[in-house]
């Protein structure tokens, strides 16, 4: 028997039993599109993830405040790590004083988790270009200037269809005026707009909305991305030295988190989190499987007499089984296929907050593994229809 008969037998076989043969593909695209699906998932949170902690840049050192107290953590703290002769490898440090504010601007309100106050440095450390408008200047922080620069999604809220550049809003009831707007960002946690922030003078905040106290954290950025690692033991000797604290003690009253470090612990973990989702979808791929054998027992019992028939007009055990692997794997063919249409369709919506990111590896993984089931869960039933006996299988009724 030819392979194009072999085949026209396999389509026929299937086409005879339309529902049967509907479900148990159903079963295939399930597994196949939960496998492209959830694996999306995982690289389109590791992505977001890692656009984050990119965003801060790969050359930024944050220093913050671990001890329950807080002693210490002051601007002049942070003025001391900026030594050209103890740590040549820093470029720039930024003290930050972070809190949440309500900002208002002619009876609209709205709230922001992010209300920044810091120096001019700022904004290059922590990757916040200037979109429209401009910064602030050290003059600013020196004589305490009521100016802010605010994201792009608090310029939307307070200022749909106009311009916010010199309009002044109030947070917490201090005035300010608004002196730039930062360039929209892309990344976003799913929980925290990264465009909704607003950031002023360290000196004008402190003086309206938190007070002189500690700082929240300290932004250090490295003369470049090579001298990181150097940039941190340098801050590192001058911190124990200004806080008092034993270098050889494994327990500091503050945190040093490296952007390379975060990046590169994140990328591990995505892997992690990513291989457990498509573990976890891969069951049901593997259901589907056990369905294919399930419906094939029934189709080889169902057509004991005509396999009876071939095999008494001499039709070799070969044949018959080909037949059978080929039907089984057909209909995984065409689930997997179904199913990586159902999962390309469903990458364009955003599932729990994140985006799904394909990547083609793993659309040629699901096929290869839906056409690796077929053959395998097909060939029980295909061994059970190629070892009848003719005589027996002439007798079934």
């Amino acid at each position: 028997m030819s392979t194009f008969e072999i085949l026209r037998f396999a389509v026929r076989g299937i086409a005879a039993n339309k529902l049967r043969s509907g479900l148990t593909m159903l079963g295939i695209l399930i597994g196949v599109a939960s496998v492209i699906l959830l694996v999306a998932v995982g690289n389109g949170s590791a992505k977001q993830v890692s656009d984050r902690i990119e965003a801060l840049g790969t050359n930024t050192l944050t220093v913050q405040n671990a001890s329950q107290g807080g002693t210490g953590f002051t601007p002049a703290l942070a003025g001391a790590l900026q030594d050209p002769t103890l740590a040549p490898d820093v470029k720039s440090v930024s003290p930050v004083a972070s809190t949440s504010a309500t900002l208002t601007y002619q009876g609209t309100d709205h709230s922001v988790q992010q209300f920044v106050g810091s120096y001019a440095s700022y904004f290059t450390a922590s990757n916040s270009p200037i979109g429209t408008g401009s910064s602030f200047t050290s003059q600013d922080v020196e004589k305490g200037r009521r100016v802010v620069v605010i994201g792009q999604t608090v310029a939307e809220e307070l200022f749909p269809g106009t311009d916010p550049i010199g309009k002044e809003i109030t947070a917490n009831g201090a005035l300010f005026t608004v002196v730039g707007v930062l360039d929209e960002k892309s990344s976003s946690n799913g929980f925290q707009d990264s465009n909704d922030v607003a950031i002023a003078p360290l000196t004008a905040v402190q003086q309206t909305l938190t007070g002189y106290g500690q700082l929240s954290s300290i932004i250090v950025e490295a003369s470049s991305s090579s001298r990181v690692a150097d940039a941190q033991s340098q801050i590192t000797v001058i911190l124990n030295q200004r806080l008092d604290v034993d270098p050889t003690s494994s327990q500091t009253p503050y945190r040093v988190q490296n952007a390379s470090q975060l990046l590169e612990t994140q990328t591990e973990t995505a892997d992690t989190f990513t291989t457990l989702l498509g573990a976890v979808a891969g069951i049901s791929l593997l259901v589907g499987g056990i369905g294919i054998t399930n419906i094939m027992l029934v189709t080889v019992t169902e057509r004991t007499r005509e396999i009876g028939v071939r095999k008494a007009l001499g039709a070799p055990r070969r044949v018959i089984m080909t037949q059978f692997l080929v039907e089984a794997t057909m209909l995984s063919l065409i689930g997997g296929g179904l199913g990586v249409a159902a999962a390309l369709i469903g990458s364009n919506f955003t599932i729990v907050g994140v985006k799904p990111v394909i990547v083609p590896s793993s659309i040629v993984l699901a096929l290869c593994v839906s056409v690796a089931i077929g053959l395998f869960f097909g060939s029980v039933p295909a061994n059970r229809a190629a070892g009848l006996r003719p005589i027996d299988a002439l007798r079934y009724e």
